[in-house]
């Protein structure tokens, strides 16, 4: 499978946006889908992940109550609905496939098999 993210752009603190993950291949139902950030100078961090079938996601305490994540399976896309962004909500966002057997929120990076090329949210007044 292959990811590629979109949706990324520079939004005013308070304001949202929502990224794409689009996937190529049939296989994409048989992997969980993470989104990780990484600011500069910064590591890469975990923002959130969604099981396979889309029935149980996991999120970081930093985007808990802002960030939902959502997938439709039939069209091979995951979304990242981003809400009350924060200045430090700027980031190169990734999205990543991992098929882990069981879903346990799949925090680490190390655990996703497949990688897009990330996409910039810039939050600024």
């Amino acid at each position: 499978v292959q990811l590629v993210e979109s949706g990324g752009g520079l939004v005013q603190p308070g304001g949202s946006l929502r990224l794409s993950c689009a996937a190529s291949g049939r296989a994409f139902a048989t992997y969980h889908v993470g989104w990780f950030r990484q600011a500069p100078g910064k590591q890469r961090e975990f923002v959130g992940s969604i099981s396979r079938s889309g029935g149980r996601t996991y999120y970081a305490d930093s985007v808990k109550g802002r960030f939902t994540i959502s997938r439709d399976n039939a069209k091979n896309t995951v979304n990242l609905q981003m809400n009350s962004l924060k200045l430090e909500d700027t980031a190169v966002y990734y999205c990543a496939a991992s098929l882990a057997s069981n879903y346990d929120g799949i925090r680490r990076a190390p655990e996703y098999d497949v990688w897009g090329q990330g996409t910039q949210v810039t939050v600024s007044s």
